[in-house]
């Protein structure tokens, strides 16, 4: 048991005592001086600060050992040091808990924006790739409108035209040639025979 524990279970201990003398018929003068007693304990609670109490606890905590495990002990704090970023615990929470399809729209658009090529690539019809770039833009242009605070949506629209000229491109390259089957190899009189006609 530890040693804050064992604390608790004193006082816990002391409090049981005080309340069983109030109904063993003590004193008046008795009682007067357990509630002044009381009283007292009461006033020194309320003279400890906060700084004090937390101070306390955390030295308390160190010495029972519960800050020797944690995570970044002994090393640097990871992103400490780099430029400002008013977005960074959006990010770093995104990140930490791989969260997708949520955060700010700018954030969102810029990465949907960076693996779109890859998405386009695994459509098969030509209009299946002008709907989500259509869709895509649609949805650039409502997040430059609304005015809900965030990062600013620098995220541009995509060239339509181009985009499908490129995707066209992108796979003619992945598609191989046919590969031409080999005549069939014929017999001797075969040949002959194709060859005096």
């Amino acid at each position: 048991m530890g040693s804050g524990a064992s604390d608790f279970r004193k006082r816990l201990e002391r409090a049981a005592e005080v309340r069983s003398y109030r109904g063993a018929g003590i004193s008046a003068e008795e009682e007067a001086a357990l509630d002044a007693l009381e009283e007292k304990e009461r006033g020194k609670r309320r003279k400890v600060s906060d700084a004090a109490r937390a101070e306390y606890l955390v030295r308390d905590a160190m010495a029972q050992g519960k800050f020797d495990n944690l995570k970044y002990a002994g090393k640097p704090i990871p992103g400490l040091g780099e430029s400002y970023d008013p977005d960074w615990w959006v990010k770093g929470l995104i990140q930490r808990e791989n969260i997708s399809g949520l955060g700010p729209a700018a954030i969102l658009l810029r990465t949907e924006d960076a693996g779109l090529d890859a998405k386009l690539d695994a459509q098969y019809t030509e209009q299946q790739v002008r709907d989500i770039l259509a869709d895509f833009n649609r949805r650039v242009i409502d997040a430059r409108r609304q005015l809900q605070g965030g990062p600013p949506v620098i995220t541009k629209t995509r060239d339509v035209e181009g985009d499908v000229e490129r995707w066209r491109q992108r796979r003619a390259a992945r598609t191989p040639e046919p590969a031409r089957e080999p005549e069939p190899e014929r017999s001797w009189w075969q040949r002959l025979w194709k060859g005096t006609g």
